[in-house]
């Protein structure tokens, strides 16, 4: 009964083993190198890049303004937003269709920090066979010392992270000073040691179990694959029977194939799968194996392309179709997208108008014996500067607009509320409800206009 138990809980629960990637060097190592270095100098370089007097991209969560370069947005454009999610969907769908998990391998930030972690962890523990040598030692001062270092580097590292996350919320300069003076508020600091701990613990500690276990992508990417999407995939037609032999001798001659079962694409692997067993969902598309194959094939003289990038359709001797209908379908998407959306920001005005009639009374007459209705109005300047606006009214004949003030002043990024009356002679209404507009122009950038409508109400027909 015992060992029933004991190998269902097996069957549930495999022990991790801990995987010590190997370095690997290639092609594909290089770029994956360059999109570490772009994208961690991006993330932590953007909070201190400066725009004028202002840091170049905030999102200012308490004045519910987000700065974005020279560009300002407030959440009437959570459109935006919305249209970003999408195309980042979408990108996902085209890029996976064309050639798999190329985000997991080469820009997921798990993937990025985890590199990064890595590199700390050889330049601190040595090599991959002195990595192994020290996990397997007895605890001594040496590998204390060792340990430590690497893992105060690390923590470093998570706190600068987390440091530069709360950056792109709160000024990082001034941030950085609350810092220094302990003065940092709740959620500042919250945010700082939640974000740090998610990089240390993430990237440090569970690395290819976030990819294997947590992350959603690695269950689904199946059913975007087909038979002609670009996977590294191990060519077992010409590497099989695998075998160890001199370099120099034929493998047909020998009986053998081209894999000389070295096993170092399973040493280069971050998650410790055999990619020889074919596709795998633990793979996360990083091509370090093709690197490491690649480079023995060189040094057994013996063409590369063992372990490459290909379809199954290609390996199974059938014509690929790389540019196939839906590839071509999600690529017209996402130029149509991104055009609609840049297009949009570069036409965007940044002033908002919104009209509400006084529904307390459809409509009231004047002493002079005009029809009046009464509208609530409120104008938003999303600009960076200040502006002074001139409102005007349309839409019905001998239409007459009714302000306190004739110009109306709003500072950058405010909002301001008035009251307008429109006034009409009753015989100039030819039914009893009618559009009208409301046109409001910045007095010194006539560039900067908006028009919004409206009802007026009024008596049923003319008098």
């Amino acid at each position: 009964m015992t060992s029933s138990i004991e190998h269902f809980e097996q069957a549930l629960y495999a022990k991790r083993e801990k995987i010590f990637p190997r370095q690997v060097h290639g092609l594909f190592a290089r770029w994956r190198l360059l999109g570490v270095i772009v994208l961690m100098g991006i993330y932590y370089g953007l909070p201190w890049v400066t725009l004028g007097d202002r840091q170049a991209v905030l999102f200012d969560l308490p004045a519910r303004k987000f700065y974005i370069f020279g560009l300002t947005f407030w959440p009437q454009d959570f459109i935006y937003l919305t249209s970003l999610l999408i195309i980042a969907a979408l990108a996902l769908f085209f890029f996976t269709a064309l050639a798999g998990r190329l985000w997991c391998g080469y820009a997921c930030p798990q993937t990025v920090w985890t590199e990064v972690f890595l590199w700390i962890e050889r330049k601190v523990e040595g090599n991959r066979a002195q990595q192994m040598k020290l996990d397997k030692s007895p605890w001594t001062a040496r590998k204390l010392l060792i340990r430590g270092t690497k893992h105060f580097l690390w923590i470093a590292l998570s706190l600068w992270t987390g440091y530069t996350f709360v950056g792109y919320f709160t000024p990082i300069r001034e941030f950085g000073l609350a810092v220094l003076n302990l003065s940092t508020g709740p959620w500042e600091t919250f945010w700082l040691i939640f974000y740090g701990f998610a990089t240390y613990g993430n990237a440090g500690w569970l690395r290819e179990q976030v990819c294997i276990y947590m992350c959603p992508y690695a269950r689904f990417q199946s059913a975007m694959f087909d038979k002609d999407t670009l996977i590294i995939s191990y060519d077992a037609d010409r590497g099989e029977p695998r075998g160890s032999r001199k370099r120099g001798i034929d493998p047909k001659s020998a009986g053998l194939g081209d894999c000389i079962d070295c096993t170092l694409c399973v040493q280069v692997c971050p998650t410790g799968i055999d990619i020889r067993n074919g596709l795998q969902y633990e793979c996360i598309g990083c091509s370090a194996c093709v690197d490491a194959c690649d480079e023995v094939m060189d040094k057994m003289e013996y063409s590369r392309g063992l372990v490459r990038y290909t379809t199954e359709n290609a390996l199974e001797g059938r014509p690929a179709h790389v540019l196939r209908p839906r590839v071509l379908i999600y690529a017209t998407i996402l130029v149509g997208l991104l055009g609609a959306v840049g297009y949009s920001i570069a036409s965007r005005v940044p002033i908002g108008l919104d009209v509400i009639r006084d529904r307390n009374a459809l409509y009231r007459e004047t002493a002079e014996g005009l029809v009046e209705n009464v509208y609530t109005l409120k104008l938003i300047n999303m600009d960076d500067h200040h502006h002074r606006f001139r409102l005007s009214a349309s839409g019905l004949e001998d239409l007459t607009l009714k302000l306190d003030h004739e110009s109306i002043e709003v500072p950058a990024g405010q909002v301001r509320e008035f009251s307008a009356r429109l006034q009409i002679d009753p015989v100039d209404l030819k039914k009893a409800s009618n559009e009208v507009f409301f046109e409001l122009e910045a007095i010194n950038n006539v560039a900067l206009k908006v028009r919004e409508s409206a009802r007026f109400l009024g008596p049923t027909g003319s008098r």
